[in-house]
C-alpha cells in the first residue's frame, strides 16, 4: 500500500474511534456511535475534497465508511474497559492529527501544486473532524482547550510540503512530518505547552453593548 494512503485511512480509523468515544462517554445507543464515528473520521476529508472541487473521497471508496463503523462497534464493546477515556480520545486525536495534516497537504499539493493550499488542506483535514465531534457531543472542544492544537498540525503540513517539494522521497517526507506534528500535540498533552492568552481587555457580555 501506497504510505500516504496508509496515512489516509489510519486517520479516518483514528477519528471513527474517538468519535465512538464520545459516544459512550455521553452513554448513547448503537446507532448514536455509527454516527458519530463517521462523521469524525470522514468528516475533515469530505470538507477537504469539496474545497478541492474533487471526488468526495468515501463516494470513490466506501471502504472508508465500514472502516468508520468498524471502529463504532468496536469501541462500543470495549469503551468500559479503559479507565479515562477523554484521556484516550485526545491521544487518539493528536495521533489521527498527525496523520491527517500529512494526507491532507499532500492531497492538497497533488491536486493544485500549489504549498500554500497544501498547508491549508493539511490544516483543514486534521482539524475540522475533531471540531465536529466535539460539537455534536457537547463536548469541550479541542480548538478550545488550553494546550497547542491548530499549531501542531499547521507544523507538520509545512514539514511535509516544504520537505517534499525540496526533493525528500514520498515515505520519508510523510514519516517526519507525522512525527513532527505528533511530537507538538503529544507534547502539548505531556507537558502543558501552550500559547500565551489575550489578557489586556475581556470581552463584554451581550447587555453591556449599546
Amino acid at each position: 500500500m501506497n504510505p500516504i494512503i496508509f496515512l489516509d485511512y489510519a486517520g479516518v480509523a483514528v477519528f471513527a474511534a474517538t468519535g465512538a468515544l464520545s459516544a459512550s462517554r455521553k452513554q448513547l445507543d448503537v446507532i448514536g456511535f455509527l454516527f458519530l464515528a463517521c462523521v469524525t473520521g470522514i468528516g475533515g476529508g469530505t470538507v477537504r475534497d469539496l474545497i478541492l472541487d474533487v471526488t468526495v473521497f468515501w463516494l470513490a471508496n466506501p471502504d472508508y465508511i465500514l472502516i468508520c463503523l468498524a471502529m463504532a462497534v468496536l469501541v462500543y464493546f470495549t469503551a468500559h474497559r479503559v479507565e479515562s477515556r477523554y484521556r484516550l480520545l485526545l491521544w487518539l486525536d493528536a495521533i489521527g492529527l498527525a496523520a491527517y495534516c500529512v494526507f491532507g497537504a499532500w492531497k492538497g499539493l497533488v491536486v493544485t501544486g500549489s504549498g500554500i493550499v497544501a498547508v491549508v488542506m493539511g490544516t483543514l483535514t486534521a482539524t475540522f473532524g475533531g471540531i465536529l465531534r466535539d460539537q455534536l457531543a457537547g463536548e469541550p472542544s479541542v480548538l478550545l482547550r488550553p494546550e497547542v492544537y491548530v499549531t501542531a498540525a499547521i507544523a507538520g503540513a509545512v514539514v511535509f510540503t516544504v520537505a517534499f517539494v525540496a526533493g525528500l522521497p514520498l515515505l520519508a517526507a510523510a514519516v517526519l512530518a507525522f512525527l513532527v506534528a505528533f511530537a507538538i500535540r503529544g507534547g502539548a498533552l505531556w507537558f502543558g505547552w501552550s500559547f500565551p492568552r489575550y489578557r489586556s481587555r475581556p470581552g463584554r457580555r451581550p447587555e453591556d453593548i449599546r
